[in-house]
């Protein structure tokens, strides 16, 4: 047997043998699983080019069996090829599976009394600040059901990761876990996630603690938006929308959600405190398609979206931040002048809307307060009935923040107000200033839930 060269390497006198290798690259085809090759088939068939992958081994079977079919088979095969290229070739629409909002259990319920006896309880506070939260709580429209996490009542309690996470993980997976038990979509096939949290941003990022926890695809496009505040969830949708797009035929999973353990302020800054009256726990979880083939079981069409940015302007720019107090805690400002730069912004995205999306059945207004949905009901002359997916959202939940258009439309559904055909008109609010609405149309009559619903008693 012929010897194999070696090559010496010298070092400082002394050698070190060494056999040469035949190639610069590892043989990485040696390694691969067949675990990976079947995953890569499941893959192949649902990218967009399913349809190119069915039609060759399709026509070779019409050519060996055409020799037997009559003339007048001929356009039938013709209607099945058109009836399957129709199925199976991606579609530049984005249809709406389904989506869950999150229930908390009932341990986080919080009633008016409560949240002004644990408030005292915590030490945080002075007497004035107790009278204001008081007096802005009795104002907000909230009633006596709505969630909200004990920690932050704690004495000196800090804000911290810890608490943010745990928070996160339980409000985000449990709209999530919901989601994919109504939809039946295998995880392995959601090519698409986008996550929207204002406040708390972490490393690793909220998206990247789904996909570890669902064991999503080592090539999904994931994104995480911060401080876009409770106008973010349209935002999100938008995303998803241009990213189903460019990746037809796919599943996208938009989540939107905000952690009251990190806007809760334990401060004596009287322009702080208001939010804290107001932000509430929830999460909602959306599976979006650009498959032609989910129309049929999907619930809405996205027909419309418009997102308007009053960010040039200093007062609108400035009329919604997180700032910290002279001792260094933070907590959400809100400026007097917030509602008239809402208003400004809501008036320039209808101008835009009515050109292109002029009649809606149903309303959902983000429920940040109800100082803010009397001035929009007057402002935009809507009825009691217009209002009410609203003010029910805001009485049972609170603030969810970016969620709460979801928690509304769960709401009508909730109601069997959904009727195919009917549209429905989300409209959010966010810190820049931005003002972001969405037009869905409903592709059938929508029937209340039992399960996904969070208005289930």
């Amino acid at each position: 047997m012929k010897k194999e060269p070696t090559t010496k390497m010298m070092n400082g006198g002394g050698g070190v043998e060494s056999k040469p290798r035949k190639g610069l690259l590892p043989d990485y085809l040696g390694s691969v699983n067949m675990k990976y090759v079947k995953l890569g088939y499941v893959y192949l068939l649902s990218l967009s080019n399913t349809f190119c992958f069915f039609l060759p081994p399709f026509l070779l079977l019409f050519i060996f069996v055409s020799r037997f079919l009559p003339i007048l088979a001929y356009p039938l095969f013709i209607f099945l090829l058109l009836l399957i290229y129709h199925f199976l070739t991606p579609s530049s629409s984005v249809f709406l599976l389904d989506f869950s909002c999150y229930r908390p259990p009932d341990h986080f319920k919080i009633t008016k009394s409560d949240f002004i006896s644990l408030a005292m309880k915590s030490n945080n506070f002075s007497e004035t600040s107790m009278e204001l939260q008081r007096k802005v709580l009795e104002q907000s429209g909230i009633g006596e059901e709505s969630y909200m996490p004990r920690v932050v009542f704690k004495p000196g309690h800090k804000v911290n990761l810890r608490d943010g996470r745990e928070e996160a993980a339980m409000v985000i997976f449990g709209a999530i876990d919901e989601l994919l038990a109504a939809t039946k979509i295998n995880v392995k096939h959601i090519k698409i996630l986008v996550l929207n949290c204002g406040v708390l941003n972490t490393t690793p990022s909220l998206s990247a603690m789904v996909i570890n926890h669902y064991k999503l695809r080592h090539n999904t496009e994931s994104y995480n938006l911060g401080g876009m505040g409770c106008g973010a969830g349209i935002i999100a949708v938008d995303l998803a929308k241009d990213l189903l797009n460019a990746h037809q035929g796919s599943y996208a999973l938009v989540v939107s959600t905000e952690i009251v353990s990190f806007t809760w302020y334990s401060g004596n800054d009287v322009t702080l405190l208001p939010p804290n009256c107001s932000f509430r726990m929830g999460a909602a979880a959306v599976m979006l398609s650009s498959r032609r083939i989910d129309k049929w079981r999907s619930k809405y069409q996205l027909m419309q979206l418009v997102r308007t940015h009053k960010g040039m302007d200093d007062t609108s720019y400035k009329s919604m931040e997180l700032r910290e107090d002279r001792e260094g805690k933070q907590g959400l400002y809100l400026s007097r002048d917030v509602m008239e730069v809402a208003r400004h912004a809501l008036r320039a995205n209808i101008t835009t809307l009515r050109r292109l999306e002029p009649s809606f059945q149903h309303i959902c207004v983000l429920a940040t307060s109800k100082k803010a949905l009397d001035e929009i009901q007057k402002d935009l002359k809507l009825t009691e009935e217009n209002m009410e997916a609203s003010r029910r959202t805001l009485e049972r939940f609170g603030n969810t923040s970016s969620s709460s258009v979801w928690y509304e439309l769960a709401y009508l559904e909730h109601k069997g107000k959904m009727k195919r055909g009917d549209k429905v008109w989300q409209i959010g609010f966010g810190s820049g200033f931005k003002c972001n609405t969405v037009v869905w149309k409903a592709l059938r009559n929508i029937e209340p839930s039992r399960h996904n619903n969070p208005w289930n008693l």
